[in-house]
């Protein structure tokens, strides 16, 4: 018996992994198109690849890619959408604008905002759009440069 229920536990967890996969447009491989962004608070990256996986009823992230001053950088993060709603840790080096945390919110299927802190203050929103045909991503970033002014990035990502 325990081992039926146990069985049958692990079926629903890869299915529940399997569901948000298949539905989720943002899953996948997405490599920064340059020539398409506008960095408005510093200087574009070199390059940069952004993973997004499902990770149990979460989804886990990983961007790594090479800074405009030559310098390689890797971070990561795994995050629920509410009604969780709560900080997540971040990790790694190259985090943007120092970043310690990140909560994530589901507008719609295809809309995301995500709010960047740290030390608990907010040093980045961002509102992540996936086209309607899943290959295209455009994040729009507000935040504050290095003169302590307001400004707007808008990064553009094609699906691998």
């Amino acid at each position: 018996m325990k081992r039926r229920l146990m069985a049958v536990i692990v079926l629903a967890v890869l299915a529940t992994s399997v569901l948000l996969a298949q539905s989720d447009p943002f899953i996948g491989t997405w490599k920064l198109n340059s020539t398409q962004s506008k960095y408005g608070a510093g200087p574009a990256p070199q390059n940069r690849t952004m993973t997004i996986d499902a990770h149990g009823d979460s989804l886990k992230y990983n961007s790594e890619g090479t800074s405009a001053a030559g310098t390689h950088f890797a971070w990561s993060f795994t995050a629920n959408y509410p009604p969780d709603g709560k900080d997540n840790p971040i990790s790694g080096t190259g985090v943007p604008n120092g970043a310690d945390t990140i909560a994530l919110k589901r507008i719609n299927i295809n809309t995301t905002e995500s709010t960047f802190k740290k030390a608990g203050k907010v040093v980045l929103s961002v509102r992540s759009v996936v086209s309607k045909d899943g290959k295209i991503m455009t994040n729009t970033g507000k935040e504050t440069n290095a003169n302590g002014q307001p400004a707007k990035s808008v990064i553009v990502w094609d699906k691998q």
